[in-house]
């Protein structure tokens, strides 16, 4: 994933998570961070960060770090 970087800056950051607290093992509802509220500015992070519009089911299916990776495939984000 060449835009992994930036997808790691993008959870950091709408999650407001110190960076030592990340980790690519995040599961949503997992840290108190990661709540619905929180989680709704993810998606709003990335959808604005990679220039692309989330399907409803995909925002709901995001239930971790790595389900990310593989949905933001769908998206051509690589």
């Amino acid at each position: 994933m060449k835009n992994k970087s930036k997808y790691i800056d993008i959870f950091i950051t709408s999650l407001s998570i110190d960076k030592k607290k990340f980790n690519e093992k995040l599961k949503y509802n997992e840290i108190p961070e990661w709540d619905s509220i929180a989680h709704m500015t993810l998606m709003s992070g990335l959808e604005e960060g990679f220039n692309i519009s989330l399907d409803t089911d995909d925002i709901v299916d995001f239930s971790s770090f790595k389900k990310g990776i593989e949905i933001l495939k769908k998206y051509k984000v690589t």
